[in-house]
């Protein structure tokens, strides 16, 4: 079975792999490089962002998906001898008597419905395990010890090398236009250059561009940009020892000294390139919750676009009205955490109609809740 996957990120490049394992014959097609987007911008945190807005049946999808990345760390590393630097650093929220809001309750709520580790912390005991927070307004902090990271352009590397092992066919620098059933016998992809490609399947994977080309096909997916800028510092190694998550700023520490600090969420298309406002704003968050780090060097910025939906939950599916067109898309601000059970679930329905764990809750079709929360902003 040929399956076209469009779009090279690490939810089509995982889940063309784990189609190849079944069996299958996947073409992954991607309109620019493999990996560029926001599967390499972000942070690689393996942890959802505030899961106690969202309906549990995604803290459920969250739970399975990371239950799969020590065995998918062991079979990239073994594959490919590529490390990933999977670590497990813990993650600390503190909180702030100027914080907009407080969900330490929600969290503590959350964690033990779900089965996460969790423990409160005094302002006292949140400094001594992690010395960088400002110890100014700080009023309690939770401490999730099993959040574990990885570092996301090491993740595509590896992905990538292993592709190339099974022999899976990449297409970069070819931007789809137009995707076409044929009588339900097949499925015709046409990219720009005036090319087209025949498959039993086409899976969209194509993150924030995946609204615009749906509109050009036919139907309605509110996938739409959402722009997030990141500053990177540099230390010595150890500085900071744990992912710290705040409201408005989280920072992650790297093996080798570098500190991710980010990220900003901006509704302004595809607007490119750092502005003065958002990484001056960064900077300020930073001397407000971590001021340990204001010595620290700024080595550079960049930023991406993550694929938002109204809801904040992806889209997995059959595409309504379609035989053979499917959506894996708007994973928003949990790309990275979700792809082992996307790929795994896509695969599996892609296949053989059915997966492991239940789909409903993302298909295109769901009415939608918590809009305001945690849906891209307004």
């Amino acid at each position: 079975m040929r399956v076209v996957i469009v779009g090279g990120g690490i939810i089509g490049c995982l889940t063309a792999c784990y189609l190849k394992q079944r069996g299958a014959s996947p073409v992954v097609v991607e309109k620019e490089r493999m990996g560029q987007e926001s599967s390499w911008a972000g942070a690689g945190i393996l942890c959802p962002i505030q899961p106690w807005l969202y309906p549990d049946e995604f803290s459920h999808l969250i739970n399975a998906s990371l239950a799969l990345y020590p065995a998918l760390r062991d079979q990239l590393e073994a594959a490919t001898g590529i490390s990933i630097e999977w670590q497990q650093s813990g993650l600390i929220a503190p909180f702030f008597d100027f914080d907009r809001s407080d969900d330490y309750h929600a969290a503590l709520n959350w964690s033990a419905r779900l089965g996460w580790k969790v423990e409160s912390l005094t302002p006292e005991a949140a400094v001594a395990q992690e010395p960088m927070l400002s110890r100014d307004h700080l009023t309690r902090a939770l401490h999730w010890p099993d959040v574990a990271q990885l570092r996301n352009p090491r993740l595509l590397k590896a992905v990538r090398a292993w592709m190339e092992q099974l022999a899976i066919p990449i297409h970069e620098g070819r931007d789809v236009i137009h995707i076409e059933e044929k009588n339900n016998q097949s499925i015709s992809v046409q990219t720009r250059d005036g090319q087209s490609l025949e498959a039993e399947h086409v899976l969209m994977a194509c993150g924030s561009w995946s609204g615009d080309l749906a509109a050009r096909i036919g139907f309605q997916l509110p996938v739409q940009p959402v722009k997030g800028q990141i500053v990177l510092l540099k230390d010595h190694p150890g500085l900071m020892k744990h992912i710290v998550k705040h409201e408005s700023i989280y920072f992650v520490p790297r093996r080798d000294g570098r500190i991710l600090a980010g990220a900003s969420l901006e509704n302004v298309g595809f607007q490119t390139g750092n502005t003065v406002r958002v990484v001056s704003k960064i900077l300020s968050d930073i001397q407000r919750v971590a001021s340990g780090l204001l010595d620290v060097e700024i080595e550079q910025q960049w930023m991406g676009f993550r694929p938002g939906s109204p809801d904040g939950m992806p889209y997995l599916g059959i595409v309504p009205g379609f035989e053979r067109l499917w959506v894996a898309s708007g994973h928003y601000r949990n790309g990275v955490a979700l792809a082992p059970i996307t790929a795994t679930a896509m695969s599996q329905r892609i296949l053989t109609g059915d997966a492991d764990i239940d789909l409903a809750p993302f298909s295109l079709q769901r009415s939608m809740e918590n809009v305001q929360k945690i849906g891209y902003p307004v």
